[in-house]
């Protein structure tokens, strides 16, 4: 079952499914994106690991408190942690949810406030790769070497800025285009049972788009299974839609928060697909995005306030 949405809807950050997002040389939601990524600047600000429960860290800070959304950074044995600020405990404390694990974390452990919301690569140079939720490559094919990044957290655009024309977008699949036709700039849903072909559906949009039109497409794949994400990849290097560790020709961006990471990283991860999307938008290119799958990014969001205790 498909769905399609009226193109004057403002693009949801939880976006549903795949949608095509026609936007013709928006330049002030270009320059607004490109102000956003400048104002992130490191500020520096030191505190230290107050409290560890699971998935929250509890830090203290001694002059400041980072905003609410912002990034702290610490070192867990060796591997960069990133914790994302949710709430202010009285007036030197903030709880955070973390990224990734947090085994290995101590109490009195210096962490560092980035100064801004989470940051994460992007432009072309994401087509083929594979990362994670704070923009870390995961295809062990080398660092991505994007010119760009941009914080997960943005303005939507403005009505004004966004298209009123109503479009269909040819999926090259006959019965929906017959029967269940995608209107450009929308958001469809694809409701179904475990196992009865939903992600088979997604894959064959993808191809479709990338063969016969040219476009883009950004897939992120939230608490889905490793395996299923594995075989996604292959299966877009057989196809021809990507080319292995990315480069030109490839069609397809990868944002992967499996369901054996942490809450904080699957409620997430589907605003770093986003982020990727939009630098494409931007450039008033065609760009499907798709999450995969909408419950378990809900259930990653009723995850995380249960955590905070809400």
């Amino acid at each position: 079952m498909a769905r399609a949405a009226t193109p004057k809807k403002a693009p949801a950050k939880a976006a549903t499914a795949t949608a095509a997002r026609k936007t013709a040389a928006r330049k002030p939601a270009a320059a607004k994106a490109s102000t956003a990524s400048k104002s992130v600047k490191a500020s520096g600000a030191a505190g230290k690991v107050h409290q560890v429960i699971g998935a929250v860290v509890d830090v203290a800070f001694s002059d400041h408190l980072p905003p609410i959304l912002n990034a702290l950074e610490t070192d867990n044995q060796g591997t960069r942690l990133v914790l994302e600020v949710a709430q202010h405990l009285g007036e030197n404390i903030v709880r955070t949810i973390a990224m990734d694990t947090t085994e290995g974390l101590v109490r009195g452990q210096a962490v560092t406030d980035t100064g801004g919301p989470i940051t994460v690569p992007v432009g072309p140079e994401m087509l083929g790769r594979i990362i994670n939720v704070i923009g870390e490559p995961v295809d062990e094919e080398g660092p991505v070497k994007a010119s760009e990044m941009r914080a997960i957290h943005a303005p939507a655009p403005e009505y004004i800025e966004q298209s009123t024309e109503a479009e269909i977008l040819i999926t090259g699949i006959k019965v929906l285009d017959l029967l269940a036709p995608y209107a450009k700039g929308g958001k469809i849903g694809l409701f179904g049972g475990a196992g009865v072909g939903k992600t088979v559906l997604i894959q064959e949009l993808i191809n479709n788009i990338a063969k016969a039109h040219g476009g883009y497409s950004v897939f992120a794949g939230v608490g889905e299974r490793t395996r299923e994400g594995n075989d996604l990849y292959h299966e877009f290097i057989e196809s021809g839609v990507n080319k292995k560790g990315g480069g030109e020709g490839s069609k397809a961006a990868l944002v992967y928060g499996q369901m054996n990471e942490p809450p904080g990283a699957r409620a997430r991860v589907g605003l770093t697909g986003l982020t990727v999307a939009e630098y494409f938008r931007d450039q008033g290119q065609d760009v499907l995005f798709f999450v995969d799958n909408i419950f378990r990014f809900t259930q990653a969001g009723s995850e995380v306030s249960a955590l905070l205790g809400r």
